[in-house]
């Protein structure tokens, strides 16, 4: 059966269409399944119960159940985990900032990317998620919290652009004026670097930041962590991060997780300064949170914080991640694994 959090509003007018009603049905069905964010085709008293019965023979609603949450000591963040209707279960993190409410998803469940410091790819891929499972993280955390969220991440488990295709329909959805409405600049979008998908990305005229996995400021080390590396040069990716700002005019960010001893020298600060150069960029620098399954540590405050004035000193624009949730599972994947584990014993 086929997700109708899924579709859009004109994929809601052909299916009541095919249904014989007319073409208003598929507004109202998409208020209801967007704006509401309606969990069943029962709460949708203005359409006809003939309507709601063949809806419900055909399509589901893509709903997920929070099984674990965690809050940091200071409340500004939560870690949900959910359960899907298959029984897999992602992470999603709400942060409460200043400026709003922002929302970090999933978009797989797992991730097959491998990269060293990171605990989703333990587990491996096990699906991709559909646009409607995406929406729904939001929605959840949504009614959860009784907040709006007003800026979305998807920088949680699982590599978005290898699930393209999904990816560019939840933009799309997430910023529909009949739905959440989120600019799509309020938008990112990480990646650890698959250039091709995006070369297609910078044909969709979006309007969405985008975030490169870097980690390193050259192959060599970059292959340490990255298995990516191994298909992807950082002359490949800083080629298509020049061809992307050109189309799109959006600045790209790097996000750059700080490892003890791998890449946080001043000679590895230099060479990043170097490779960025007239480029329109800004680079995260990412206090890691550490798995204890992987053999990576943190950088020191004080490294961290020369490398951060040594790109500075070079007219790089960078910051340093504040850190939020370091005292619960915060890591991409830590939350899941545990989880995992328990119920396989």
């Amino acid at each position: 059966m086929k997700d109708i959090r899924s579709c859009n509003a004109e994929e809601m007018k052909q299916i009541v269409l095919s249904y014989g009603e007319k073409p208003f049905r598929g507004k109202q069905l998409m208020e209801w399944v967007h704006g509401k964010q309606a969990e069943t085709f029962d709460e949708m008293s203005n359409l006809s119960e003939k309507l709601r019965e063949k809806l419900k023979e055909d399509y589901i609603i893509s709903g997920m159940k929070i099984i674990e949450k965690q809050i940091s000591k200071k409340k500004d963040t939560a870690k949900y985990l959910f359960s899907l209707s298959d029984g897999n279960v992602i992470e999603s993190v709400w942060m409460k900032y200043r400026h709003g409410n922002s929302v970090c998803i999933s978009s797989q469940a797992g991730c097959r990317m491998g990269c060293t410091f990171c605990a989703s790819t333990l587990t491996g891929l096990t699906r991709n998620l559909t646009a409607g499972e995406m929406l729904s993280q939001i929605y959840e955390i949504q009614r959860e919290t009784g907040e709006r969220v007003s800026n979305i991440i998807v920088m949680g488990m699982g590599e978005p652009l290898d699930n393209y295709d999904n990816l560019v329909k939840f933009v799309r959805l997430v910023s529909e004026e009949n739905g959440l409405h989120i600019s799509q600049r309020s938008i990112t979008v990480s990646t650890c670097g698959l250039v091709d998908k995006i070369r297609d990305l910078m044909e969709e005229q979006l309007q969405i930041t985008l975030a490169i996995s870097l980690h390193a400021p050259n192959d060599d080390i970059r292959r340490q962590t990255m298995p990516v590396a191994n298909t992807y040069s950082m002359d490949d990716i800083f080629k298509v991060c020049r061809e992307y700002f050109a189309k799109t005019g959006r600045r790209i960010t790097f996000e750059y997780s700080m490892i003890r001893g791998v890449n946080d020298k001043k000679e590895h600060a230099l060479e990043l300064a170097k490779r960025c150069r007239g480029l329109n960029c800004h680079i995260n620098l990412i206090p890691l949170n550490e798995v204890k399954e992987r053999d990576c540590l943190r950088s020191t405050a004080e490294d961290i914080d020369r490398f951060k004035i040594i790109l500075e000193n070079n007219r790089i624009n960078v910051t340093i991640r504040r850190e939020m949730g370091s005292d619960i599972d915060a890591a991409c994947g830590q939350l899941r694994k545990k989880y995992i584990e328990r119920t396989d014993n």
